[in-house]
């Protein structure tokens, strides 16, 4: 770390504790009292995507175009799962099969000039609308995430994300902003007066909690030492339990440090939860993969891509290694020479021929833009006469072909990938709730809104209605006030 002594020497590297003193008390590395099962255990592969039109709600038109809607043709349908919005992709033949159902809100915009400027493409963030249902807010420039000079609570780099592409922030928003006149000595008042004395008042924390930016939590963690000489999040442990603690602790994790973990967590132990590798290896830009590599070696004393190559295997473990490089192409400009190109290398690495040639899907997908990749889509339903997203369920399977899906489900729209993981996470009997914990907390400041729309048009039910009715308790009552129910 960048400052002396912290955390104390021996103590695992959660950032801001324990209290000097008291590092006896506190269980030694890899004993830290995390709720059991978080992540998630890693299931199987995505459900494949049944196709229907949009429902009406929702306000996102179909995009002008594109031939009549068509699905997956090669995969079954999940039982009783809930229609995709959208249908065939643009530019495949009509007797061909579409991009699988995802959804295609029209008029994006990509690059780094103003978001009313569209370019052809799409970007990590999706192809987002220009415009929503009552107007486009943008999004909050004014959250800050670098990490704060007054308590560095990970400090190897800066946490300026100022140079990641403009089209990442552009057209997108999060359910928290931060609060106005806001007072972090106030804040740490109230909690502390909530956990005080017998009983907790667990509304008094949610009241705080869900209305704060992850930079105000940590500046609230900061006051809250400076003033009691006593530990936020351990006081908060001994006052909480099982999936409330859990939500909790994640929403005081610094971004980049809680992404980290999350991996750390999902190699830790007996077994790997490649789906927890996937969806966040697979989903995040450059400059966040390169923190949290930096962070999970300065927090954890480990190297990443070790770590994966231990845990994983195969094309798989290849696409893993790639990913965590964070050197994708993120020149926003299309050459669709190359796209035509790409195209057809692809066709002839896996339907144009017995077998498969695995590295060839693996080097376009992880080095090209995600508006190059849009564009190689396209360009592929016109050679193949199916979707990429189809001849990838063909010709792989397992691991490697949820990772690979994963990356063209976030070209084409990754609010939509984000709302099938939720749907999941609570579909049938069980909720998995590292997952919903996961997605809301890392979501909640970049695209939340933009999850809760493509969910009530894919799922036609809103994310809060779901989530209400498979939780319980305060902890249902953080989850809906940070999802904005």
């Amino acid at each position: 770390m960048s400052y002396p002594g912290y955390p104390p020497t021996g103590y695992p590297a959660f950032p801001g504790y324990p209290p000097a003193g008291q590092e006896s008390s506190f269980p030694p590395p890899g004993q830290y009292s995390y709720p059991s099962g978080f992540p998630p255990v890693g299931g199987g592969a995505y459900p494949p995507t049944p196709s229907s039109g949009y429902p009406g709600a929702g306000g996102y038109p179909g995009a002008g175009g594109y031939p009549a809607p068509g699905g997956y043709p090669s995969a079954p349908q999940p039982g009783g799962a809930p229609s995709y919005p959208g249908g065939q992709g643009f530019g495949a033949p009509p007797s061909g099969a579409g991009f699988s159902g995802y959804p295609q809100p029209p008029s994006q915009s990509y690059g780094g000039g103003p978001v009313q400027v569209p370019l052809p493409g799409g970007f990590p963030v999706g192809p987002m609308p220009s415009q929503y249902p009552g107007g486009q807010s943008p999004y909050p420039s004014q959250i800050s995430t670098e990490s704060l000079p007054s308590y560095p609570v990970f400090s190897p780099v800066s946490l300026d994300y100022s140079s990641e592409p403009a089209s990442m922030t552009q057209g997108t928003q999060g359910t928290i902003q931060p609060a106005a006149n806001f007072d972090a000595m106030r804040d740490a008042e109230i909690l502390r007066k909530a956990m005080k004395g017998f009983g907790t008042d667990e509304q008094a924390i949610v009241d705080v909690v869900a209305n704060r930016s992850n930079d105000q939590r940590q500046k609230i963690k900061a006051a809250f030492k400076t003033m009691y000489g006593k530990d936020l999040i351990k006081d908060l442990k001994s006052e909480l339990s099982g999936n409330m603690e859990e939500l909790i602790l994640a929403l005081f994790m610094p971004p980049t440090y809680y992404d980290a973990w999350s991996l750390q967590n999902a190699m830790k132990g007996a077994g790997t939860q490649e789906r927890v590798l996937i969806e966040i290896l697979c989903t995040r830009t450059n400059q966040e993969i390169r923190e949290i590599v930096r962070c999970y070696q300065s927090e954890f004393g480990r190297d990443l891509e070790k770590d994966i190559r231990s845990d994983t295997s195969g094309h798989f473990e290849r696409l893993l290694v790639s990913m965590c490089q964070g050197n994708r192409d993120e020149n926003q400009n299309v050459n669709h020479q190359l796209a035509q190109e790409d195209a057809q290398r692809l066709y002839q690495a896996g339907e144009g021929r017995l077998g498969t040639d695995e590295s060839c899907f693996n080097m376009i997908l992880a080095t090209r833009s995600f508006p190059q990749l849009k564009a190689t889509m396209e360009a592929y339903s016109r050679v193949a006469n199916r979707d990429l997203l189809s001849s990838v369920g063909r010709e792989f399977s397992g691991n490697v072909e949820s990772g690979l899906k994963t990356i063209l489900q976030c070209v084409l729209n990754r609010p939509a990938f984000f709302a099938e993981r939720l749907y999941y996470s609570m579909k049938g009997a069980g909720t998995d709730d590292s997952t919903l914990v996961r997605i809301v907390v890392t979501r909640s400041e970049l695209d939340l809104v933009q999850i809760k729309q493509m969910f009530i048009q894919m799922y036609q039910k809103t994310l809060g209605t779901m989530i209400a009715s498979d939780t319980s308790g305060d902890y249902r009552r953080l989850l809906l006030a940070i999802v904005g129910q």
